[in-house]
């Protein structure tokens, strides 16, 4: 069983704290974000907001939108009634991340394809990546995993970052072959990891995201702290 949770703020806290302390992941922060007085309301939103999934999905959108609404590719933050679809912008209007049912973590991972596409992709509906739903044979389960373990590495180390665990998804509940040999898990592991030692091989939205995530967290404020 691969625990994501040593990875956490609390058992790698040097090289949160490095992540947290690097000049030029700062640097791309500032792109986005001036520090303003509504980010430090949304900031101190978030740590009285408690465990309820609704207002820290309201909260994300809203965090999402301020981020990136006005960005050079406009790009807003959806609750959807259905399965996660990305719409490219069109007639002017923003792009639109929608995520599943309104969960919070399907949001973050739909956050997490947003990062990895680039700008390019950005430009095409669902970025122009292939998805074969639940029910994939081993063959298909296999270029699936391979597709999935960026964006689930860059999931895990957003989920960290707010304090949150992280749960690694095949996505293929209705499999009718052994999966018990699969390395996908310890596959995402091993790049989250790889990004958290190397943050400068991570997508620039992921380390701004990450970076205000680990600004906003009270947990790893407190560590700096103490």
């Amino acid at each position: 069983m691969v625990d994501f949770k040593t990875l956490g703020l609390s058992k790698q806290t040097h090289l949160w704290q490095a992540f947290y302390d690097d000049e030029k992941i700062k640097h791309h922060v500032d792109d986005v974000c001036q520090f303003d007085e509504y980010y430090h309301t949304l900031k101190q939103a978030w740590q009285t907001l408690g465990d309820d999934e609704k207002n820290q999905t309201d909260w994300l959108i809203v965090l999402f939108d301020y981020l990136y609404q006005n960005s050079p590719m406009p790009t807003v933050l959806v609750r959807g009634e259905g399965e996660p679809e990305y719409f490219a912008s069109r007639d002017g209007k923003p792009a639109r991340i929608e995520f599943a049912h309104g969960f919070f973590q399907s949001a973050l991972h739909e956050i997490s394809h947003w990062c990895v596409a680039g700008n390019q992709r950005r430009e095409l509906d669902d970025f122009g990546y292939w998805y074969c739903p639940d029910g994939r044979d081993e063959a298909t389960q296999r270029q699936f995993e391979q597709v999935e373990i960026k964006p689930q590495a860059i999931e895990c180390l957003l989920s960290l970052a707010l304090g949150r665990y992280f749960y690694v998804s095949a996505d293929n509940l209705d499999a009718n072959f052994d999966t018990s040999n699969s390395t996908f898990a310890q596959d995402v592991y091993t790049k989250a990891y790889d990004y958290l030692t190397n943050p400068h091989a991570l997508p620039k939205d992921a380390k701004r995201l990450i970076w205000v995530f680990l600004d906003i967290n009270t947990r790893h404020n407190n560590t700096n702290q103490g």
